[in-house]
């Protein structure tokens, strides 16, 4: 079940990370822009499960083994990039989403979002 919550989180953690890249497609990216924008009042929450899951299945693997998986890796790194503002700040400020995603650190935001969205489909279809 807990590795459920970390797939779902590294869905929507990574839709909302790639939303500035994700409005730009036609015909579809107004209204993905519009549900993050309802999404991205809860993006701290998906930060925090994202890192609390992400963190730990890194630990459970590293002591117990097989190995370390992509799945935890990525769902931590989505968690700090969520809250990077207030793990850095230390203030409860709202950052509005990205206004482009096609140039600069948006960029690179984007394309991590979207590597964690697949991230997390492969992870709810791969057997434990």
């Amino acid at each position: 079940m807990l590795a459920l919550i970390l797939d779902l989180s590294n869905i929507l953690g990574g839709f909302l990370l790639a939303i500035g890249l994700l409005a730009l497609i036609p015909r579809a990216g107004d209204d993905l822009a519009r549900f993050a924008e309802r999404l991205s009042r809860f993006r701290w929450i998906v930060g925090v499960v994202a890192l609390i899951c992400g963190g730990y299945f890194l630990v459970i693997h590293l002591i117990s083994g097989p190995r370390v998986f992509h799945f935890e890796l990525v769902g931590i790194a989505v968690g700090v990039l969520l809250l990077w503002d207030r793990l850095r700040a230390g203030r409860l400020a709202h950052r509005d989403l990205p206004a482009s995603g096609a140039r600069g650190p948006g960029l690179v935001l984007a394309v991590f979002g979207a590597i964690a969205m697949l991230v997390g489909l492969q992870g709810i279809f791969t057997a434990d």
